[in-house]
Order: structure tokens, then C-alpha cells, then sequence
């Protein structure tokens, strides 16, 4: 079977008779259904805030400050966000064929291990070979974790979402194991570690801002995944089977070849977001790699609509509301987890917002007519 090209496919699409205007109708439902979601779940939070005796304008007003209102605020921020970008390709990926996978903490944190753990015996490496083959097995660990769920999911039809949330909680166990008992280093008597990395295989910042090269390697990172959706074959192959299993099936697709590639895919990234999190963060690998970053990273990637260039903006967003979390708690006296309540208000409204798609005629050109 031949598949057609994406690429010519969507220059025929855009130069058609309907034009620019039918072009653009069609692809903004995609952006302005979030967003109105978004502003939503903004709203609902304000109206909870008053009921406890909290002022909304405060709250966001310390929200835009702690998060974009000065450059130590930028850099806080986005010292956040490259791991939330690795944490939402795992889940936009699968996204493509239809999966809902949920497990990329796991993921995250086992690849940490893996990086902490080997970092030891690659000590007397250069630098720039073994910090790739750090973030190579951290990969790999990353992949097989999660490219296993994707394995179940094709070969056993064994539901990919609660699979890899309750591979989660096994995997943060793992890491606490392992950690404590044997990458435990001797002199980490407080905070069970693995031993300091070695100066020379941490990650440093970029230069002129306080933010590590994370943060480069996740947009790099996530401009190539949206290549390789929108641009190439394979993508165009997984967003068919994503539309219709059975019918890519039908048609010779190798679907369980689809499936297994891009959940391992999404869990190789999540995997990398640990090894940062090991070289340029903690500098060993511990308890602090359960931080939360792979289920923030599914809102990210519902908000993104699974986009791949819009899980940038999405998560430098949501990493502000992470970074504005303690002067909240200083100054307006409100629990550090209110953030936390905030993304859930953020991601139900999003939920009830998929029953918006395809019931406005402004978004659909082909019914302008027939209007």
C-alpha cells in the first residue's frame, strides 16, 4: 500500500478553492477551544477563591509576578519546564493512535535512577561522551518502562491507561528501593542517594540565563516529534491508525509496530527528562525525582491538544503556576497545594471542553453554505 504524502496533502489543502479563510476556520477550533477552557477553569478557581475569602485578582496577580514579572522570575520559570516538556511528549505520542498513557512519572524516575546509578562508574569518562550515554540508557530505560505498556495494550488488550498508572506507583517503589538499598551511597545518611556526580558529567546552563540546557534539548526535542507527526510517513501512519485501528489494519498498516514505537518513543523523552533532572538538578539520583512532572505533563499535553509545538507555550504556562506556588503560600496564606487544585479546575474544564469539537458551524467551512 502506498500512503500519500502529509506534506502534499496539506499544501493542496491550503491552496484549494475554499482558500486561507475555510483553512484557517478549520484549524482554529484546535486553539480556541482550549483556550476558552483554560480561561474557564480560570474562572471557576476565582469563584472558589472568594468562597474561602481569597481575592482572584491577588492571586493572579502574584501568579503573573512570581512567574514572568522579572528575569529571575523568567528563569525560575523555565528552569521548570524542560522536564514538563519531555513529561508531555509521553503522553502526546500515544495521543496520535488513540492511546491515553499516564505513566510517564515512572518513567521519569527510573531514568533518573539509571543515569544516578551509572553516572559512578563512567567518573573517569570525558565529559562529552558520557554525559550522551547517560542520557542514552536513561532513554533506553525510559522506553523499554513505557514502551512495554504499549506492548500490553497491542498484544494482550490490556488498557494502556490504568496499566501505566499503576506501573507508576511500582516504578516510584523501584526507585525508592533501589536508591535506599543498593545505589545507596554510604555517606547519604539523611536523604538516601546515589553518589555525586563527578563535576565534569553535570549539565550546565545555558549561557547568560540560569536555566540548564534541559530546557534547549526539550523544544529541540519537541519540534522534531512534530516533524515527525505532520511530516513524514510514519506519523501519517500513526494518525491514520489513531483514527481507526481496524481500518489501518484492514489496510496493512503495522499498527502494533505504531503502537510499541511511539509509546517507547514518548517513554525514551521521559526518561531523558530524569537524566536532566539527575545531572543539571540534584546531581544524584533520590527521592526529589518524584516531583510530579509526569502528571502535570497530562494536562500539557490535553491543553497542547497533543500538539506537539504547542506543548511549549503550554508548559512554560504551567510551569509559571508551579514556580508561583511558594509566594502564594507567603502572601496570601494558602496551602502550597493550591496550585495543584488550580490544575485540576484547569483539566476538568478541559475534559467537559471535548464535547465542543465539531459543533460550531464557524469552525467547519463545508457547512458555511448549507447555513
Amino acid at each position: 500500500m502506498t500512503i500519500a504524502d502529509p506534506v502534499d496533502i496539506g499544501t493542496r489543502e491550503r491552496f484549494s478553492s475554499e482558500g486561507w479563510l475555510a483553512w484557517l476556520a478549520r484549524r482554529s477550533e484546535a486553539v480556541v477551544i482550549p483556550v476558552l477552557a483554560l480561561l474557564a477553569g480560570l474562572a471557576v478557581f476565582g469563584v472558589f477563591l472568594m468562597l474561602v475569602g481569597k481575592s482572584p485578582a491577588d492571586f493572579y496577580g502574584l501568579v503573573f509576578q512570581a512567574a514572568y514579572g522579572s528575569s529571575f522570575s523568567w528563569q525560575n520559570t523555565l528552569s521548570r519546564t524542560g522536564p514538563l516538556l519531555f513529561a508531555a511528549l509521553c503522553v502526546a505520542l500515544p495521543a496520535k493512535l488513540g492511546l491515553v498513557v499516564i505513566g510517564g512519572e515512572g518513567a521519569i524516575v527510573l531514568g533518573g535512577v539509571a543515569a544516578g546509578a551509572l553516572a559512578a562508574a563512567l567518573a573517569s569518562w570525558p565529559g562529552a561522551i558520557a554525559i550522551p550515554v547517560l542520557g542514552l540508557a536513561a532513554s533506553f530505560v525510559g522506553a523499554v518502562w513505557i514502551g512495554a505498556i504499549g506492548w500490553l495494550r497491542y498484544a494482550r488488550g490490556v488498557n494502556e491507561t490504568i496499566a501505566s498508572l499503576l506501573t507508576a506507583y511500582i516504578a516510584i517503589a523501584l526507585m525508592n528501593h533501589l536508591v535506599e538499598g543498593p545505589f545507596r551511597d554510604p555517606a547519604s545518611l539523611n536523604k538516601p542517594s546515589t553518589a555525586p556526580l563527578a563535576e565534569h558529567l553535570r549539565v550546565g546552563n545555558i549561557p547568560g540565563w540560569d536555566v540548564h540546557w534541559g530546557l534547549a534539548v526539550g523544544v529541540v526535542v519537541c519540534i522534531l516529534s512534530w516533524l515527525l507527526i505532520d511530516r513524514t510517513t510514519w506519523g501519517f501512519a500513526a494518525r491514520i491508525a489513531g483514527g481507526n485501528v481496524r481500518a489501518a489494519e484492514v489496510q496493512g498498516l503495522p499498527v502494533g509496530r505504531l503502537i510499541i514505537s511511539f509509546t517507547a518513543l514518548g517513554g525514551a523523552f521521559a526518561g531523558l527528562a530524569g537524566m536532566f533532572e539527575v545531572t543539571a538538578v540534584h546531581g544524584s539520583a533520590n527521592a526529589s525525582l518524584a516531583a510530579g512532572y509526569g502528571y502535570t505533563g497530562i494536562l500539557i499535553a490535553f491543553l497542547a491538544r497533543q500538539n506537539p509545538l504547542a506543548i511549549i507555550p503550554v508548559a512554560i504556562l504551567l510551569a509559571g503556576f508551579e514556580a508561583s506556588s511558594g509566594l502564594i503560600q507567603r502572601r496570601m496564606d494558602l496551602p502550597d497545594a493550591t496550585v495543584l487544585v488550580l490544575q485540576g479546575f484547569v483539566f476538568v474544564a478541559i475534559l467537559l471542553s471535548e464535547s465542543l469539537y465539531g459543533r460550531f458551524k464557524i469552525f467547519a467551512p463545508e457547512r458555511w453554505r448549507a447555513g
